[in-house]
């Protein structure tokens, strides 16, 4: 019997593990500022021994003004996100998405204004973000399914469209069947009251789990984007004095210190208060 009881417990420990780590809160928002929150939040979704832990940026888009920003309109180097929010005094800056063998293009539509980063749309990326709206009666941001709603009429309504792969679909479907494949995610979402949301995961995960962690969150996340993955995953955040800087990682090895620098983007999404002036090109 006691023999019996030692080859047990071993097991006995590891599941009041799981059950301790799975009943731990799964994190909280932190108010940084008028509209503005973020929050570390880890789940249990896996094992205990693989959690995901996500870094999310809230931001009400009525209180804050969207900015889409291109190497190919601004006709300078790519920067890193640091560098991007700094000198153009955003908020936090993330990455627009994956881009092209040219450095430049991105893979899915992207448009700015009268700017045209990438004019073709991408069949298979059924995801489009869009904001600077062309009348004030649609809503400041918004994420669109494209294979439910007409991407023609999208566009004409809006100034700024970011077309990427779908990660989630509304109002909370896991779109990616599971891969081997595994890497740390950008990602953009979006709640049930609208707020947008910067989502960063360091772990490299694979999107099926990704999904499955994002929506297993108390957050009300019902839709979501990829934007990169692996070492070109980036989120830089610094507002109030609270100062945050992610750079990702993937199954493979690059120089430290392009780690400590971060990689140069082409192309990013940042945010800053609204003012008075609704053009921010």
């Amino acid at each position: 019997m006691k023999r019996a009881i030692r080859k047990t417990y071993p097991w006995i420990v590891a599941g009041l593990l799981f059950v301790m780590l799975s009943c731990r809160p799964a994190g909280q928002w932190r108010r940084i500022d008028d509209g503005l929150s973020i929050g570390e939040f880890h789940t249990a979704a896996l094992t205990p021994w693989r959690r995901i832990s996500l870094f999310i940026v809230k931001i009400d888009p009525r209180k804050y003004q969207f900015q889409l920003l291109s190497v190919s309109e601004k006709r300078g180097a790519p920067l890193t996100a640091r560098e991007w929010c700094e000198k153009y005094k955003l908020i936090s800056v993330i990455n627009a998405g994956m881009y092209q063998t040219d450095m430049t293009s991105n893979v899915g539509f992207l448009k700015n204004f009268n700017h045209r980063n990438n004019k073709h749309i991408n069949a298979s990326h059924k995801s489009l973000a869009v904001f600077n709206p062309v009348h004030a009666d649609d809503p400041p941001f918004y994420i669109y399914d494209i294979d439910e709603t007409d991407i023609d009429s999208v566009l004409q309504r809006y100034h700024t469209a970011i077309q990427n792969l779908r990660l989630i679909k509304r109002p909370g479907e896991n779109r990616w069947r599971q891969q081997n494949e595994k890497w740390s995610e950008a990602a953009l979402g979006q709640d049930k009251d609208g707020n947008v949301l910067f989502i960063y995961c360091r772990r490299p995960v694979s999107m099926h789990d990704f999904n499955r962690a994002l929506l297993s969150l108390p957050i009300g996340v019902v839709c979501a984007q990829h934007l990169d993955g692996g070492p070109h995953a980036s989120l830089y955040f610094a507002r109030n004095g609270v100062v945050k800087s992610f750079i990702g990682a993937a199954q493979l090895t690059f120089a430290r210190d392009e780690i400590i620098s971060g990689v140069a983007l082409p192309n990013v999404i940042g945010f800053r208060k609204r003012t008075q002036t609704t053009d921010e090109r």
